[in-house]
């Protein structure tokens, strides 16, 4: 199923009908600030499953998680004082941050190191469906197994099929991946410069 929303200003009706699909297992195809994502709740242990076979990925590679705002954030992970307020100035924005994640992390979305993959990307579409779903959504790039990837919703439709239950076409997307940030022991490391500054951790 594809679906128009307005990336400016989504339609609460079309949220509500896409937050429908997640909150009954089903994987969804959003727009994000980076590339377009493929996420489910991240509650639902079986969807994920699903989409790690989608990828192609070993379970130890763990996806990241889109959180709604600061405050979500520090719901599933451990957040210091340098990791709050060094977030606050770029969130927000195309960086993924790992954290220690909290208990309300499913062991399947944690690394060996117990760490999680966050981000709250500049999309008013996904922020959208995080409200409404109540908690996380998985997130990883819409791309093929070679590391293809679409910027146009309907070619992403066309490719998955029935894979997804739903594309939500945004309109287009950068297709520069995210900065990647560790910030755990207040310790920042950059490991992989996406198309968020870095400059502030050089």
């Amino acid at each position: 199923m594809l679906i128009n929303i307005n990336p400016q200003n989504p339609q609460q009706r079309l949220i509500r009908k896409v937050v429908e699909v997640l909150n009954a297992g089903g994987i969804v195809v959003y727009p994000t600030d980076t590339y377009y994502g493929i996420g489910c709740d991240l509650m639902n242990r079986k969807a994920i499953e699903k989409i790690y076979q989608l990828k192609r990925r070993d379970q130890d590679k763990p996806f990241s998680f889109i959180c709604s705002d600061l405050k979500n954030i520090s719901d599933y992970a451990k957040v210091s004082n340098y990791a709050y307020k060094t977030m606050k100035r770029l969130l927000p924005g195309p960086y993924t941050f790992i954290l220690e994640g909290s208990k309300l992390v499913p062991k399947i979305m944690l690394s060996k190191r117990k760490t999680a993959g966050i981000r709250v990307p500049d999309n008013a579409i996904c922020l959208a469906l995080v409200r409404e779903l109540g908690h996380p959504i998985i997130t990883t790039s819409a791309t093929t197994p070679d590391g293809g990837n679409f910027s146009d919703a309907s070619l992403i439709h066309d490719y998955f099929g029935k894979q997804v239950d739903v594309v939500i076409d945004g309109s287009a997307v950068s297709g520069q991946p995210s900065s990647v940030i560790s910030l755990i022991n207040d310790s920042p490391e950059v490991i992989r410069r996406g198309s968020g500054d870095v400059s502030i951790f050089e």
